[in-house]
């Protein structure tokens, strides 16, 4: 028996409450909140204290914080989506219809989690944009962009593997196209596509397998990589917005003014988050996701596209041998984009939206290149050129294959050349404006593939596309 007091309160409930939360609430001071932010499971993924000038919206358009809302929507639908669900063909489809119009909600739900993926993979990318266009790729953050690219392949990926899963003609039918370019690849490229799709042909083993995949080891090795992404965020800290001529954005007679996350960054994260979970719920009361017939594997709908993020991929099939359309260039272009920060960078860039002034012409100069060159180019080829047909002793592999590659690459050079020499440019601002190109480019190829291609995959007019 001891004398010594218990020091805990008296009143029951104040010990209950001090058991779960450790930490005064609210913190009467900046010790106080940046001990809250330490010790919170989910808030300790910030730093205790930022600079002021990052909380600029329009430095970063919260496109990070934006991505992990939408996993974590998609996460809370998807659970609640696998209660109606079963992954095979006798009952997928009929689970949809009843998930449609006999569970509570159910349309709503479904709605939620198709148009959150679908966003997910257009502010992932605009993230990586973002990045890119100020710089924050920088030593000593170039894991950190891989790891990026890495996040926007898995969402791609949790996307596709998802598309099926309606099992309707839609489905059926962009998922046999999508998992073709696999086959692409040389020696192994057959065998993926099998091993993947559990057969020759998409099946109820497909089903199974992207069901596996979409639902538990594509979320989780997300969650694993999104994880190790924010810990890199926050240990290389993130860059500072600077105006053209130098300066700190939003610094105040050139000192960087440290704020406590609590409550300036949160705050702002917890409205945004509000104003962008209504944005999304009004979007999906108002809009339902699509759900056509059900498959059939004996009737291919005319014409049978891929998914819309891999329809850039398949109008470059149109154009180039299915060895270079589906596997050399797609390998070329992400390649370079996973070298992109290796590359020297001009420091004073850092923090600034498109490196200097000039590089926001170059830019410009970039994307409309882009624009008029590459619709130029596919009616060229589509109407005009036809190289195997002109070249009919060579194989299809150099006339159609390494040809038109070469003149690209050569055309390429040229602007590169060309461009750095007209406004006597950096090679750090010449490089962002022939990404800039490029990203052009393959956005207007996706647009081409979705609006522009109607019926036997000929050119058409949009509004006999849609």
């Amino acid at each position: 028996m001891t004398d010594e007091l218990d020091p805990r309160p008296e009143d029951l409930k104040q010990r209950v409450w001090e058991s779960i939360q450790r930490d005064e609430l609210p913190p009467r001071d900046d010790r106080g909140r940046m001990r809250v932010v330490m010790n919170n499971l989910v808030l300790h993924l910030h730093p205790s204290k930022v600079a002021k000038p990052t909380l600029k919206f329009t430095y970063t358009w919260g496109l990070g914080g934006l991505s992990l809302l939408l996993v974590a929507l998609l996460a809370a639908t998807g659970v609640m989506l696998m209660f109606v669900y079963t992954p095979s063909p006798a009952t997928a489809y009929q689970d949809m219809l009843r998930l449609q119009t006999e569970v509570w909600f159910g349309q709503l739900i479904r709605n939620l989690h198709h148009w959150s993926g679908n966003l997910l993979v257009i502010v992932a990318f605009l993230h990586l944009l973002r990045v890119f266009f100020t710089g924050g790729f920088r030593a000593p953050r170039e894991f950190n962009w891989i790891l990026g690219v890495g996040l926007l392949l898995l969402v791609v990926g949790a996307n596709f593997t998802g598309y099926l899963l309606p099992w309707d003609q839609l489905a059926y039918w962009a998922v046999t196209v999508g998992s073709s370019l696999l086959s692409y690849i040389p020696l192994i490229g057959e065998a993926l596509r099998n091993f993947l799709l559990g057969g020759p042909e998409v099946g109820a083993a497909t089903l199974t397998n992207f069901y596996g995949l979409h639902v538990a080891i594509l979320p989780l090795t997300l969650m694993a990589i999104v994880s190790f992404h924010i810990w890199r965020v926050r240990k290389d800290t993130l860059t500072i917005p600077h105006t053209l001529d130098g300066k700190v954005d939003g610094a105040e007679g050139g000192q960087i003014e440290k704020v406590t996350t609590l409550p300036h960054l949160v705050s702002r994260e917890m409205v945004f988050a509000l104003v962008m979970t209504g944005v999304i719920l009004l979007w999906s009361v108002w809009v339902n996701a699509p759900l056509e017939a059900a498959a059939n594997p004996d009737h291919s709908p005319n014409p049978a596209k891929a998914a819309w993020y891999f329809m850039g991929l398949q109008e470059l099939l149109l154009h180039f041998h299915p060895l270079f359309g589906a596997i050399i260039i797609p390998g070329l272009g992400l390649g370079a984009l996973i070298l992109l920060p290796y590359q020297r960078f001009d420091l004073s860039a850092e923090g600034v939206w498109f490196r200097s002034k000039k590089g926001r012409q170059m830019a410009v100069v970039g994307m409309i290149t882009a624009m008029i060159a590459v619709p130029a180019f596919v009616v060229l080829d589509e109407y005009v050129l036809d190289l195997p047909g002109m070249l009919p002793s060579l194989p299809t592999l150099i006339s159609n294959g390494w040809l038109p590659l070469a003149a690209l690459l050569l055309l390429l050079i040229g602007y590169y050349d060309g461009i750095k020499r007209l406004f006597k440019a950096s090679a750090c601002e010449t490089r962002q404006s022939v990404f800039v190109l490029l990203v052009t480019s393959f956005i207007v190829l996706t647009i081409i593939g979705v609006a522009f291609r109607g019926e036997g995959m000929a050119l058409m007019l949009p509004w006999e596309v849609l």
